[in-house]
């Protein structure tokens, strides 16, 4: 018989070549889906008795005819009547799946089925000038072969198959013929169908026989021919944890990044059936301080089919930085970003994620503490970038985020909390948790604060200062600061305050002096009484001035000071022997001398020394020990 296709568009051929998908390849992962569909509902009719054949160990296959110039995509499944390929494939807005789907959805628990035959079927036409389907029903009826060369009209005749099943042939047009080529085929099958429920065959690949234990020595090993099966159809996260060991869920991040040579440094298992369908695995990788780390490693499925490695707003933007796989039936194949973001489901697969991946990292700490502590710089960056963008992991953060000290001990918050509040809260009441960046840069400072017997941590990821702002705008009466942000005794204020050794008027003409020869373009000069064995001249940077910059480098803090010169504060110790020297030496050369090389060595010690100026320091030092 010929007729014309039922379709709601006069033509829909140039319909699906421009707009259907975006990406031409997508057509061999609709084709092996239909495929899969029909085996997996063979699979169940069986099971349920309704059809009386053998299921065997049917398979897909894929073929290539390059002198034919078409490729074949060959199912053992359900197979159709005529009537069935009138209805499911010249009605395009029917689905074939759909329809099984209703039929048998009490009796197809996680059947795997994908429900997207028709217009899945029709992608074949972006690349093929025509497609035929020769196919045979399980029900034993006569087969049916249906052509079609791309418009509205085909053809249905009676078929010459002789087994159950389809065989879909596209005759590749011109300018598609890269689906011609092994290398290319290949490559779809790895990225798209690595996984699939069903065994996909590819070729043929020769395998060598061990030899048998009594072999002779000069026996050679035997080579058979064997199917080329490019899938594994089972597996990881289609396993139960219980089914599982360390090794395999390390075998299989080999098999999902077989480029990665450092392993994962712990996985964890979605698995959940309600109020959505999920399963997966998510590895924590290795991850430095840096925040342009490779993202999109994440691979999302739909039933084993793989859709994207673009998990935005499925999986939460601070996981988005590690690895592994997410199945779910409940996220449609090919959809907006825009829908995704309004998905009531989406919205929930996220939040479970969340809250799996919480409860995970608080189970490692309780368990092993010590192997935590091990990995916790490499896994710091993702903790803290949850901590900041998401409230609920935020709230579970307190159970496994960790603070070390700048002797490698790590704390809880409450811990660290419980062991300093006696010493580091200030005369307002007040909690100061005092921090470094770096342990060699401000060396000269988390001395001077240990000292003092105060805790300093080493907090040195790049998002440190949204991280501490948003601990000190949620925990009560904090405030944390950085170890050089100021002389000690000012960071934690006591009661007790030091007394000046100068008088009003020689603290007026000193800092006449220093202003006269400190550049005021960087610096801003204070006088401050503290113990005459500290430094006579520190330089600090303000905590908000240089927080707000940090923040804005990396997103946030207030508009425009990122852009801000750098500047610092030139503490002067008025109780210093050398600040004393300095206001009572005779000459002005002298005082101008003895007071640039202390700013010097103040900045000597902050890193701030560079170029003609530190040239300078060292001829200024020589001359001053000769």
């Amino acid at each position: 018989m010929k007729g014309q296709i039922n379709v709601s568009v006069e033509n829909i051929f140039p319909l699906i070549k421009k707009f259907l998908y975006s990406d031409h390849e997508i057509f061999l992962r609709e084709l092996i889906s239909n495929a899969t569909d029909a085996t997996l509902k063979m699979k169940h009719l069986c099971q349920i008795g309704e059809a009386k054949v053998d299921y065997g160990d049917p398979k897909i296959e894929i073929k290539i005819d390059k002198e034919a110039k078409t490729l074949h995509v060959i199912d053992e499944g359900i197979g159709m009547t005529a009537e069935e390929v009138k209805k499911y494939i010249n009605e395009v807005a029917f689905s074939g799946a759909e329809e099984f789907l209703d039929k048998y959805k009490d009796k197809l628990e996680g059947s795997g089925i994908i429900g997207h035959f028709g217009l899945g079927f029709y992608s074949s036409f972006m690349v093929a000038d025509k497609v035929e389907i020769h196919t045979k029903s399980y029900k034993d009826e006569d087969a049916a072969h249906w052509t079609c060369d791309g418009s509205p009209e085909f053809s249905l005749v009676k078929g010459k198959r002789k087994e159950r099943g389809t065989e879909i042939i596209l005759h590749i047009s011109e300018d598609e013929t890269e689906f011609l080529e092994d290398s290319r085929i290949g490559e779809l099958l790895q990225k798209y169908n690595k996984f699939m429920p069903v065994p996909i065959k590819f070729g043929t690949r020769e395998d060598t026989l061990p030899l048998a234990e009594d072999a002779a020595e000069d026996a050679k090993p035997e080579t058979i021919t064997a199917d080329n099966i490019i899938n594994n159809p089972e597996p990881a996260w289609t396993k139960q944890p219980t089914d599982l060991k360390e090794e395999d869920y390390t075998a299989f991040y080999r098999e999902l990044y077989p480029m990665q040579f450092e392993e994962p440094l712990f996985s964890i298992h979605l698995n959940v059936d309600y109020p959505f369908n999920l399963t997966g695995i998510l590895y924590f990788p290795k991850l430095s301080n840096d925040m342009n780390v490779q993202k999109d490693r994440i691979q999302l499925y739909q039933n084993q089919v793989f859709i994207t490695d673009n998990v935005e707003n499925i999986v939460p933007e601070f996981l988005t930085m590690l690895r592994g796989v997410i199945d779910s039936p409940d996220i449609p194949l090919n959809v907006s970003r825009s829908y995704l973001q309004a998905d009531s489901n989406v919205k929930k697969i996220s939040a479970y994620i969340t809250r799996k991946v919480a409860d995970k990292l608080k189970s490692l700490f309780t368990s092993n503490r010590e192997d935590f502590e091990k990995k916790w710089n490499d896994i710091k960056i993702v903790i803290e970038y949850g901590m900041l963008s998401e409230e609920k992991f935020f709230e579970k953060s307190d159970a496994f985020a960790l603070y070390p000290d700048v002797d490698g001990n790590y704390h809880t918050y409450d811990e660290l909390y419980n062991k300093i509040k006696a010493k580091q809260t200030d005369k307002d009441d007040k909690l100061v948790i005092l921090y470094a960046s770096d342990r060699d840069e401000q060396h000269s400072y988390i001395t001077a604060a240990k000292d003092k017997g105060y805790e300093v941590l080493l907090l040195d990821s790049p998002i440190v200062s949204h991280l501490i702002q948003k601990l000190e705008t949620t925990k009560e009466n904090i405030s944390f600061a950085r170890v050089d942000a100021d002389h000690i005794d000012n960071l934690i204020k006591k009661e007790d305050e030091t007394i000046s050794k100068l008088s009003e008027d020689e603290k007026s003409k000193l800092d006449e002096l220093l202003k006269d020869v400190v550049p005021s373009e960087k610096f801003i000069v204070q006088l401050e009484a503290m113990d005459s064995q500290a430094a006579p001249f520190i330089i600090t940077q303000p905590e908000f001035m240089r927080r707000m910059k940090e923040m804005q480098q990396t997103g946030g803090g207030m508009f425009g000071m990122g852009n801000m010169p750098e500047m610092f504060n030139l503490v002067v110790n008025t109780n210093h022997d050398l600040v004393h020297q300095i206001l009572n030496t005779k000459t002005r050369k002298k005082q101008e001398r003895l007071i640039n090389q202390s700013l010097d060595l103040a900045r000597l010690s902050q890193g701030l020394l560079k170029g003609e100026e530190l040239t300078n320091f060292i001829k200024r030092s020589y001359n001053m020990i000769k």
